[in-house]
């Protein structure tokens, strides 16, 4: 039962999420998320995203801005 968990110990996991708290000096969302104008931001869909933690994206993730990269699917968005 511990390795359900782990994922979320990690720091800097991506996880397909549809909503993700907004980062420290963020007020806006990232591309694709909508703001629900509390901490956090919200999408329709699925994306694998995690915080840029101020440095460029891994190779086959985009940055979409306010802190956090997505990976790419099908090597387009």
């Amino acid at each position: 039962m511990g390795l359900i968990a782990l994922p979320a110990l990690i720091p800097g996991a991506a996880l397909a999420q549809k909503r993700i708290p907004k980062l420290p000096g963020y007020d806006e969302c990232p591309l694709g998320y909508v703001n629900d104008l509390k901490q956090h931001c919200n999408s329709p869909i699925y994306y694998e995203v995690k915080p840029t933690n101020g440095k460029p994206c891994d190779s086959g993730w985009m940055n979409i801005g306010a802190g956090y990269c997505k990976k790419k699917t099908l090597r387009i968005f």
